[in-house]
């Protein structure tokens, strides 16, 4: 059987933790930031889980967890 290819934007935005669970990282955090709180940008610059309805679909593309 040959070997599967990842999807290479999947790949450079999700990553999949040890436990099996896949990571991202939450979108408003690039530019316009001098109108956003201080307790905003911090929430937004920590990484967060991505549902279980999405991370199935997420796995098929990222087929090696890297």
């Amino acid at each position: 059987m040959p070997k599967m290819k990842t999807n290479r934007s999947g790949a450079k935005r999700f990553k999949v933790t040890a436990t099996g669970k896949v990571k991202r990282w939450k979108a408003g955090h690039r530019h316009i930031l001098t109108s956003k709180d201080r307790k905003r940008k911090n929430r937004l610059q920590a990484p967060d889980t991505v549902n279980n309805a999405d991370s199935a679909h997420l796995k098929r593309i990222l087929p090696y967890g890297k």
